[in-house]
Formats: structure tokens, C-alpha cells, sequence
């Protein structure tokens, strides 16, 4: 690294809401509010130079110096223009970092008396293995990603100095403004190549999850839309021909089983939402045998055959006894849920439940 000697300026600040300005880039932004719109109009009034740091909240309408990051950019204007909405919409270039040292209000706006950081140059033998991995990456970065164009990557890779590659990739990287401001504050052009490749292996490993799990959803929806145009065909085909598809005579000897097995009003409306999923399904997918083997099973049900209930709470206790010797509590416990039955006609009363290991009588209770 080559010392220099310190220099400073005093220049008009635009303070800028989630955008941070690096050295060599080109960034366009609006200009809206008072001050902002003053300090710029100094800029232009004199040598065209400005300081632009961010705002540590976005929220923030009337920054102070202490809502403003000190660490910054001097920056030449290129261009501006002003908008019919009194806006001015500005094209400027970064030129070198530079801390904010003392602020100055003047007129509606402020200067700031800032520090500009020389550039530094490297000279250890690590510096080109570095740039060589960080411009892998950054290209590996800019294939994955949907929203960076290929004339980033041919940016970053035309570049030869490391201060200067570093700052080009960190414009381009798609990570929050607190990340950016880090990486605007790393002097040393080494650490932040070092910084922005392990930002780009992380940003890397999730692009390529997020491409994984798109192609497979991608290929369920076109596995599932090919079934769909598959089906809709044969039923066509079907039709043409004067005869009915598979799965409508299943549907249809499902919905007369449900009709004969007298079941209940509330069940016979559930069987009938269900039998309209099912028609709805292809008929080989898992969600499909699932919905059959329910309905099946509602049908099987024998809603219309009942037992006899007897209430002989004397008699009940015999055949526990007879069946079963000692397991006083249980048998107790048994008839005093019986005599509660016999008592009341619809008893909102808890389900017995027998637990257990295998072997203790849990069946042949339940028999008794």
C-alpha cells in the first residue's frame, strides 16, 4: 500500500434512502425533498461534485447528521433533469469513499467537511487467486439470478484492479443496504473480495436450492397438467365413442353404495363432498386412493343394524366376574359407566379406553 496525504472537501450532501453509492458506479436516483433538492442545485452551481451516503432508517423525511452513515462516496453529477412533478432525476458517478467529518447547515441544506480515503493498491501474491475466485462466483451469481443482466458479469470481468472489482461486484449484489454500507467501509480492496465472496457463496447455495426446488415444482405442475390433458382426452375419446370412462362408472356405483347404506344425513353429505373430490382427482394420483379407501370405509360402515342394549347392571357384574378374576378397580370402573348409561339416554360421558401391553385381557374386557 502507497501512502498518501489526507485531503478534504467541503461538499453539498444528498442523504439517500436504501440505496448506497460505490467508487466506478453509475447510479440514477430522484430527488424530491427540499434540501436535498438545494444541495444539489449548489453541486451543479459549482464543480458538479457531491457527498451521498444513506440513511441508517428510510423513513426518515428530514434527516439529521445523526440519522446519516458518515462513511459515503463523492460523486460527479452527469446528468440531470428535472421532472414535471418538480422532482429532479439524477445520474451520477462515484468517484472515491469518503467519511464525513463535520457538518455544516447553509441555506436550507447542509455541507459536510469530508475525508476522502485514498485508494489503496495491493501488492500481496494472494490478490489475483482472490479476484480470480470472487469473478467465478459473481458469474455463477449472475446465471442463477432472474434479476441481474449479463452485462454485469462482463463488467466484473473486464476489471483488473482489485479495489475496482470489488466495488463493481458490490453495486450489483442484491443484499440489504446494511450489508452494502459494510462493505463501502472495508478499506483494504483484499478484504472486501474476501467479504463479497463469502457473501456470494451464501447468495450462491440458496439461488441454487431455489432453482432445485423450482424445477421440481415445475415438473410435478407438468406431470400433473399432462395427466389432466390426458384425462380430458380419454373422456372425449369416450364420449366420441358412445361409452362411459372407468372412473365414471366408479363414481357412479360409489354414489348408489352410498344412497343404500342408509346412513346418516350429516355422513351422507360428507360421503357426497368427498365422492366430488374424488371425481375431481386423477384417478391414479396417492390423494385419490386415499379419498376411495374413506369412502369405502364409510360405506362398510353398518349404519342400519343395531344390537340390543341390556341394562342389567347385576348381570353385567356376573360376567366380568365369571370371565375374569381379581382387576377389582377396572370392573368397578366399567359398572359405574353402565349405570351412568342406564340413567341417562344420550350421555355426553368420556370413551373408555383399555391400555396396555399385549397379553393382559384388553380384548377379552371388552368382550365381557
Amino acid at each position: 500500500m502507497e501512502p498518501s496525504l489526507e485531503v478534504y472537501e467541503t461538499l453539498p450532501i444528498v442523504p439517500l434512502r436504501d440505496v448506497v453509492v460505490f467508487p466506478h458506479m453509475m447510479m440514477p436516483f430522484v430527488i424530491g425533498r427540499p434540501s436535498s433538492t438545494r444541495a444539489l442545485e449548489h453541486a451543479l452551481l459549482k464543480d458538479k461534485r457531491i457527498f451521498l451516503a444513506a440513511q441508517h432508517d428510510a423513513s426518515v423525511d428530514d434527516p439529521r447528521p445523526e440519522d446519516v452513515y458518515t462513511m459515503g462516496c463523492v460523486a460527479n453529477v452527469v446528468q440531470s433533469l428535472k421532472l414535471p412533478d418538480s422532482n429532479i432525476k439524477v445520474l451520477v458517478e462515484g468517484v472515491d469513499r469518503a467519511r464525513a467529518v463535520e457538518w455544516k447547515e447553509d441555506k436550507g441544506f447542509y455541507r459536510v467537511v469530508v475525508k476522502v480515503l485514498p485508494k489503496q493498491r495491493e501488492t500481496s501474491g494472494d490478490v489475483e487467486a482472490t479476484m480470480s475466485r470472487v469473478v467465478s462466483l459473481f458469474e455463477q451469481y449472475v446465471k442463477l439470478s432472474n434479476n441481474l443482466h449479463y452485462d454485469a458479469m462482463i463488467a466484473a470481468v473486464r476489471v483488473d484492479d482489485p479495489g475496482k472489482l470489488a466495488d463493481t461486484i458490490s453495486a450489483h449484489l442484491l443484499v440489504g443496504v446494511d450489508e452494502k454500507q459494510n462493505l463501502l467501509e472495508i478499506i483494504s480492496p483484499v478484504e472486501r473480495l474476501n467479504r463479497i465472496a463469502g457473501i456470494l457463496e451464501v447468495e450462491v447455495d440458496k439461488l441454487q436450492v431455489d432453482r432445485r426446488i423450482q424445477s421440481r415444482v415445475k415438473k410435478q405442475m407438468e406431470k400433473a397438467q399432462k395427466e389432466y390433458y390426458l384425462n380430458e382426452k380419454m373422456k372425449a375419446i369416450q364420449k366420441e365413442l358412445g361409452r362411459k370412462d372407468e372412473k365414471g362408472n366408479e363414481v357412479d356405483e360409489l354414489k348408489k353404495k352410498i344412497e343404500q347404506s342408509k346412513m346418516p344425513k350429516d355422513v351422507e353429505e360428507k360421503a357426497v363432498q368427498e365422492l366430488k373430490r374424488l371425481e375431481a382427482m386423477p384417478p391414479m394420483s396417492a390423494e385419490a386412493t386415499v379419498s376411495r379407501n374413506y369412502l369405502d370405509w364409510l360405506i362398510a360402515v353398518p349404519w342400519q343394524k343395531k344390537t340390543r342394549e341390556s341394562r342389567d347392571l347385576k348381570r353385567a357384574e356376573e360376567i366380568l366376574h365369571e370371565d375374569h378374576y381379581g382387576l377389582d378397580k377396572i370392573k368397578e370402573r366399567i359398572l359405574e359407566f353402565l349405570a351412568v348409561r342406564a340413567l341417562v339416554r344420550k350421555p355426553k360421558a368420556t370413551i373408555l379406553t383399555f391400555s396396555g401391553p399385549p397379553g393382559v385381557g384388553k380384548t377379552s374386557l371388552a368382550k365381557s
